[in-house]
């Protein structure tokens, strides 16, 4: 069943190498140089199989909750994700097809996953070994977050969840608002060629952004609750040592972003927005006026630091009215940072992070998933929403 962009708060991309896995079976240690002329019926369905387990797994649990944006038709003569994901049961919007069914290359993998982050997808979800992932980082980098599902020869990166079924509790964990950590993890892949050879040389190629299943990491006490003088002090430590010469931090009111005026040894507004460039106070207490004209008269980056109302979730349209729509719009989504201790969204039990900016379709725009800093170089991915639903 097709769907359109838009119509699941949750998009997940999709994308499955056929090639994955034969190459084990052929004795070629790795499927990096097949050629797709010599594959033969019996050797077909390894990664479509691992694909269809992780699927039909997330159909059972959320299928009202998500749609599968990816590529339909065949890639070297096998389905692709679209077909294994309407085999499933789950809703399907294609985003193109491969130029040659027949004669697919990783030129096919990487156009696949750029169309997907240019769609704007939540998570993108690709099954294959070490090749896949270094096709995937090669064209998004640290765009969006990627998970991978294990269907390779080689299996060396770290961006791969230990199987299918665990690769879809962490989707439905994302889904249903749970603790779901994000975190930079290392694409390796090795020689072939050498391998075969009987060396083995296993080379670091770059990092990708992997959500995992995670829970409260850092400065815990009995009972697993976070201190929390200890862990705001860690998120404004993070936040601090993140800024850059030059660019304009807008610190939103709260007692969580307080910490980081705190960190930085200025007076805060605990009710309001302050300004920070070169880490000097430039301008306190701003109502939207003052906000328009300091962004009028800056030229350079600007960042938002902002936290969710405990208890509420609303991270924008309650407490910070000082950004209107019309603000908002000109910093753009990308460039808010927001913060909060984990206690703080484990006190939402699943319900998302909510919008109400008083413009409806900004709102929209805003749906989605975005990482939220829950302590130093802590992240973890979690639900917005307009509605509350």
């Amino acid at each position: 069943m097709a769907t359109t962009l838009g119509d699941a708060m949750f998009t997940l991309g999709l994308i499955v190498n056929p090639f994955a896995g034969l190459g084990g079976p052929l004795g070629m240690k790795g499927s990096d140089n097949l050629d797709p002329a010599g594959i033969k019926d019996q050797d077909i369905g390894r990664s479509s199989a691992r694909a269809m387990r992780c699927l039909e797994r997330i159909a059972d649990k959320a299928n009202d909750k998500i749609t599968v944006f990816g590529f339909a038709g065949l890639m070297a003569g096998q389905w692709q994700g679209g077909d294994n994901a309407m085999l499933a049961g789950l809703p399907f919007c294609s985003v193109g097809s491969v130029d040659n069914p027949y004669q697919s290359t990783a030129l096919d993998t990487q156009r696949a996953a750029i169309t997907l982050v240019n769609k704007g997808v939540d998570l993108l979800l690709f099954v294959g070994g070490d090749g896949t992932a270094r096709d995937i980082l090669s064209a998004v980098g640290t765009k969006v977050p990627c998970l991978g599902v294990p269907a390779g020869v080689k299996m060396h990166s770290g961006v791969y969840a230990v199987s299918p079924e665990s690769a879809a509790d962490i989707v439905v964990a994302l889904i249903a608002g749970g603790l779901v950590a994000l975190c930079e993890q290392e694409v390796r892949d090795i020689d072939e060629v050498a391998f075969r050879a009987g060396q083995v040389r296993s080379a670091h190629f770059g990092e990708m952004l992997v959500p995992s299943i995670g829970g409260f990491l850092q400065h815990v006490k009995a009972g697993g609750r976070e201190q929390e003088e200890l862990v705001l002090a860690d998120i404004a430590d993070d936040v601090v040592e993140s800024m850059s010469m030059d660019t304009q931090y807008l610190i939103g009111p709260g007692s969580t972003t307080a910490a980081v005026m705190l960190r930085l040894g200025l007076e805060n507004t605990l009710l309001g927005f302050d300004a920070i460039l070169n880490n000097t106070l430039i301008g306190r207490d701003l109502n939207a006026l003052a906000l328009e004209k300091l962004l009028d008269n800056h030229q350079g980056p600007v960042m938002v630091i902002i936290t969710a109302i405990g208890g509420q979730g609303h991270i924008l349209g309650r407490g910070n009215q000082q950004l209107t729509p019309a603000i908002i719009q000109k910093i753009g989504r990308e460039n808010f940072t927001v913060i909060a201790t984990k206690t703080k969204i484990s006190e939402l039990q699943g319900r998302p992070l909510l919008v109400d900016s008083n413009d409806a379709e900004l709102d929209r725009a805003w749906e989605g998933y975005i990482p939220v800093l829950t302590g130093y170089r802590d992240v973890v991915m979690y639900k917005v929403s307009a509605s509350g639903e």
